[in-house]
């Protein structure tokens, strides 16, 4: 056991001595997950444009970017520490920084809260106080109350863990109005409803790996039929909520339009994906990733159409 736990460091401490500079930084914005950011940031600034009722100031914009930015990769740095041990045995996630030892788990943990104090100082400096509070919660709900509480332990994970997600809505709001409203709300609630589909899409395909790692995520426990019919079910949810801004925040017809077009595209793709459910559990019959793609097509121009909606009636 002595020779194997030896070697296990020294196989680490090799990884570590061959990755090239590029390399450990690509690893350590990696730890940040880029992707999930862009899809943060995209419920951020369009909220932005909004609240201000046409294009918010630029210095603004970009300290709540910036500020955004480290938080959400603050989150998402804790979060590989936490399911590093599981990361290593998922396909989807075995080319992460920690399982593969270029980073070690405590400088990760450091760069984690050098993000997190960073985001906070920016926040609060050049946004608000209450953008900066909501931070700090959206940041300690993923980690506190997803990671380490929900995500191993049901299979209503992403349902509740996916509140944090929406914050950023909630954010943009603040950070121009330095209030909170029933508009935000709304998209906070879009967010929302929107997790649940766009997250058992993605889990449908990789299945397995959480099977292998023991997360019961819904397409684990459930047959594919039950998830399509749950994605169906949070979709019409989704669209009705989508909808709901209209009166809500007064709109012009351009948004309306634009949600009811994009929610009827994504409910057709959500039944058809359910349709494809029946008496099967191939996923080359299924094509998950099809809505997944779909969904987040469906919230980027959803989100587009918020910041374009005041634009028009100036």
């Amino acid at each position: 056991m002595t020779y194997v736990g030896h070697s296990a460091s020294a196989a680490r401490q090799s990884t570590a001595e061959r990755a090239s500079v590029k390399d450990v930084v690509a690893a350590y914005v990696g730890l940040t997950k880029p992707r999930v950011i862009e899809l943060l940031l995209l419920t951020t600034v369009p909220v932005m444009f909004y609240a201000a009722r046409g294009v918010p100031d630029l210095g603004l914009v970009v300290a709540t970017v910036v500020g955004g930015t480290f938080s959400a990769g603050s989150a998402s740095v804790f979060n590989c520490v936490y399911d590093r041990d599981i990361d290593e045995q998922m396909r989807r996630t075995r080319r992460r920084a920690l399982p593969r030892h270029i980073v070690s788990p405590g400088a990760a943990l450091v760069f984690g809260f050098v993000l997190a104090v960073l985001s906070t100082a920016i926040l609060l400096l050049w946004v608000n106080p209450l953008s900066a509070l909501l931070s700090v919660a959206a940041n300690a709900f993923y980690v506190f109350v997803y990671t380490m509480l929900l995500k191993r332990r049901t299979t209503q994970n992403i349902v509740w863990g996916g509140l944090a997600g929406c914050f950023p809505a909630l954010i943009g709001w603040t950070a121009v109005t330095g209030s909170l409203s029933w508009t935000p709300v709304v998209l906070f609630l879009v967010v929302f409803f929107w997790t649940p589909p766009h997250t058992w899409a993605l889990a449908l395909r990789y299945r397995e790996d959480y099977a292998n790692v023991d997360v019961p995520m819904l397409p684990v426990v459930r047959p594919a039929r039950d998830v399509g019919r749950q994605i169906v079910l949070y979709s019409w949810v989704m669209v009705a909520t989508s909808l709901a801004l209209w009166p809500v925040a007064d709109t012009s017809l351009f948004y309306p339009v634009a949600a009811a077009v994009l929610g009827a595209v994504f409910l057709v793709e959500a039944h058809r994906m359910w349709g494809r459910t029946k008496d099967t559990e191939s996923l080359a019959v299924i094509q998950p990733m099809r809505l997944f793609h779909t969904s987040n097509l469906y919230l980027s121009l959803l989100f587009v159409a918020v910041a374009v909606d005041p634009l028009l009636t100036r």
